[in-house]
């Protein structure tokens, strides 16, 4: 390791990391995997030097280097066909791994292996940070040298570590070798603590949002609801996410065909593409609101932020779906709270540990349609309690929430996986 001197003048170790990951922003603007972005960018602020691994893909769009982030896609596919590796493709609706995704694990396995181990041999690296226990983790965990490991767990890597035996038994491996475990809400801690996680290496890092980008603004407001043929005053609820069972969309247009009797020109948006889309289509035309919500498909991240400044109510009815799948903290809450635009959600995941009823944000029961239809109802009616709620959630974000903060706690982390590996070194 070397010494440098950190953005604040105050001299620190500076570290050599290495970053392996299925997912990233593909390009610019791009809304897969977009929390990984800000803490790489985050931890190189620091004064520290990351090097990405990440899976070629089609529409991968990134220059060698931006600043102190470096980017090393590796091929693994002999058929484009099969480049379903990562970027939220290797499972259906979120909940069944896709045949071809199977076909392409060992070939872009072995091809993520020899990729980090070549990086972490030309970079020197003094550590590793795998996000997502399987498959990155384990990419990680069978690395020569034995670096420092952090695993970073997001959602769907203990989600199918639970459901699958092989792969459970994989994590576990990883976990007994990794020094450090953080993950995104203490829902996924526990869960991770039934596979083994270490309990005592092991801590909560919520993700951080960007509310320089995510803020009221007048200006979208009105670009959106000119997009949308919307009056100024035209109730609009929004959400954003992909088209999968744990996002409770079905939910929301449930909502709204409730809410039609009292807000006929009331009007939802939904951002986002997946699985499910021509299933929700039918469920809203079923519940006779099918021309008052609008599917957007993809959207790029400046396009959320607008989105979410546009409506008067953003909704999260995320649930633990059937199969026992739920988000990590979704992207959409910490944008949500930033906007200042009120939120009404469940507490699925690690919403609640983010979320305060009556203060920040007004929370429902999972499926709980009548409650959500109140809750979004009573928003509606009262702009006093709109404002409160969204200035609120603003300031607390601002506060508490920054990518800046989360970068330092990572940093703390580095440091302290680094003290485990010393001793481990020693036994």
């Amino acid at each position: 390791m070397t010494t440098s001197a950190t953005p604040n003048g105050a001299a620190g170790t500076q570290q050599r990391v290495v970053m392996i990951t299925t997912s990233y922003p593909r390009f610019a603007g791009d809304t897969v995997g977009t929390f990984l972005e800000p803490i790489a960018h985050g931890i190189a602020r620091l004064g520290h030097e990351v090097h990405v691994v990440l899976p070629w893909h089609p529409r991968l769009a990134r220059p060698a280097r931006e600043g102190n982030v470096y980017f090393h896609p590796f091929h693994y596919a002999p058929v484009r066909s099969l480049n379903v590796f990562g970027y939220a493709a290797a499972l259906r609706a979120d909940v069944r791994l896709r045949a071809a995704a199977l076909v392409a694990a060992p070939l872009a396995l072995a091809s993520a292996w020899h990729a980090a181990r070549r990086v972490a041999r030309e970079a020197r690296a003094t550590l590793v940070h795998a996000h997502w226990v399987i498959p990155s983790g384990a990419v990680a965990a069978a690395l020569p040298g034995r670096y420092p490991l952090v695993v970073s767990l997001h959602g769907s890597d203990v989600f199918v570590a639970e459901r699958h035996a092989a792969i459970g038994a994989a994590a576990r491996a990883v976990f007994r070798r990794c020094d450090w475990v953080t993950a995104c809400s203490d829902d996924l801690l526990l869960r991770a603590g039934r596979l083994s996680a270490p309990a005592d290496r092991s801590e909560t890092v919520p993700y951080g949002v960007d509310a320089d980008r995510f803020r009221p603004d007048a200006e979208a407001r009105a670009r959106w609801r000119a997009r949308l043929d919307l009056q100024p005053d035209q109730p609009l609820v929004a959400t954003a996410g992909r088209l999968v069972r744990k996002k409770g969309f079905e939910y929301l247009i449930d909502a709204m065909g409730q809410l039609a009797p009292r807000w006929p020109n009331a009007v939802l948006v939904v951002g986002g593409a997946g699985d499910l889309q021509e299933e929700l289509r039918a469920r809203a035309a079923s519940c006779g609101v099918a021309g008052r919500v609008i599917f957007t498909g993809l959207l790029k991240q400046d396009e959320v932020a607008d989105l979410l400044a546009a409506a008067d109510v953003v909704s999260v009815p995320s649930v633990r779906d059937d199969s026992g799948n739920v988000d990590g903290l979704p992207n959409i809450v910490m944008e949500t709270l930033a906007s200042g635009t009120p939120l009404v959600a469940t507490t699925a995941g690690g919403i609640g540990a983010v979320t305060h009823d009556g203060e920040n944000a007004l929370i429902v029961g999972e499926r709980d349609v009548c409650a959500l239809a109140d809750a979004i109802g009573a928003l509606l009616c009262d702009k006093g309690l709109r404002q409160k709620i969204g200035q609120t959630a603003r300031r607390e974000v601002i506060e508490r929430h920054s990518w800046a903060e989360v970068a330092r706690r990572f940093e703390a982390c580095y440091l302290a996986a680094q003290r485990h590996a010393g001793g481990r070194g020693k036994r």
